[in-house]
């Protein structure tokens, strides 16, 4: 079985219920469902402030297969693609495969930002506080990040 960590991630419409629809669609292989944080948008297109999670499924797909599933996923939640960075229903990155590094294109891992965004790092470590991310603990990645501006937010819940 191959372990998949995957972040959610959205700032259209009603946030909390299109993480819900991506933790609803991954129930089959959920391990771990991270607490919910709220956090500025990434890059610099103007937009409204993201809800993000961590989800940690495991199965026994290929790593193009994940990605197929998780572009599934966006699509069930009506994701457009037209401003890279930009706003979106849902987002749903594939992070870390089991220690797996890939310079695939279409799909490079470990994600190639992971380690750059505190939006991930917290929820991951909230489910999985050993986690490793290139070698080197995510606790470690976080404090070299900044992590301001991010809430966690307990009223919003997207558990099974």
């Amino acid at each position: 079985m191959t372990r998949v960590v995957l972040s959610i991630g959205s700032n259209v419409g009603d946030r909390a219920a299109h993480l819900h629809t991506a933790v609803a669609e991954f129930a089959d292989v959920l391990v771990a469902v991270s607490p919910v944080y709220e956090t500025p948008p990434w890059g610099d297109v103007p937009q409204e402030p993201y809800l993000n999670a961590v989800l940690v499924v495991v199965g026994d797909l290929t790593p193009m297969e994940w990605l197929a599933r998780a572009h599934r996923v966006e699509a069930a939640a009506s994701r457009k693609r037209d401003v890279h960075w930009g706003p979106r229903t849902l987002d749903v990155d594939i992070v870390h495969i089991d220690g797996l590094v890939s310079v695939d294109p279409e799909l490079r891992l470990p994600h190639p930002f992971a380690h750059e965004r505190a939006f991930v790092l917290l929820p991951w470590l909230d489910v999985d506080p050993a986690a490793e991310l290139s070698g080197r603990p995510v606790a470690d990645w976080l404090s070299t990040v900044d992590s301001g501006g991010i809430r966690r937010r307990d009223d919003v819940v997207v558990r099974q």
